[in-house]
């Protein structure tokens, strides 16, 4: 996450408040368009879910703080100018309170996304992320959360054993599927703990630098 104490001029404005633009880190959709203070930018860094400034209450809200719709910060960065921020961000639902996806009646579905590896981003961040933080009886991705750490880890041993077992035969259908529960499922220990698939990928890429 980048360092923007340094470069965003709160003392523009009379009023200490500067524009903050927020855009999903995996579509590139903008979401919406809020202020922040120097202590909203604080708070928004220190505790990773996107803090704002209303102009109409004066005082400081954290997105979906009421609707559960959090807005989970990826980076921070200011414009030339240093008086605009940017924040790209995953979001934990529709940003917009008539429930919309954007606060521009936009779209921002996995089909918008670029290239469908960045399925796998948007699949741990925005439904794996959920089923953790929001988690139901009925869902089998809360069960293996709140199975903890060694039955996950041990799934993932078995759907790895199912992916050798399909991969001697010719079945590419039936290939296919047990790799998806293996991406799944490593997805699912990645989340419990608390790495980014981003994270690996990078690991990946300072490989063939």
């Amino acid at each position: 996450m980048s360092d923007t104490f340094s470069t965003i001029d709160f003392d523009k404005s009379s009023d200490g408040l500067v524009p903050a633009i927020i855009q999903d880190v995996n579509t590139n959709k903008v979401l919406m368009l809020g202020y922040m203070n120097k202590e909203a930018l604080e708070i928004t860094k220190s505790q990773g879910t996107v803090t704002f400034f209303s102009r109409s209450r004066q005082n400081l809200w954290t997105k979906g703080e009421t609707s559960g719709n959090f807005l989970f910060v990826n980076e921070i960065t200011a414009d030339c100018d240093g008086d605009t921020i940017l924040v790209k961000a995953t979001p934990a639902g529709p940003t917009c309170h008539t429930g919309s996806d954007t606060c521009f009646g936009e779209k921002n579905s996995q089909d918008t996304r670029i290239g469908e590896a960045s399925f796998l981003n948007y699949l741990q961040k925005e439904v794996i992320r959920e089923r953790k933080l929001n988690p139901s009886e009925e869902s089998y991705t809360s069960s293996l959360f709140k199975k903890g750490i060694n039955k996950i880890a041990q799934k993932v041993g078995e759907e790895a054993v199912e992916v050798v077992i399909e991969a001697k035969d010719d079945d590419k259908d039936l290939f296919k599927n047990e790799v998806s529960d293996l991406l799944f499922h490593l997805l699912v220990l990645l989340e419990q703990k608390n790495i980014d698939l981003d994270e690996v990928i990078n690991v990946l890429r300072s490989r063939h630098q």
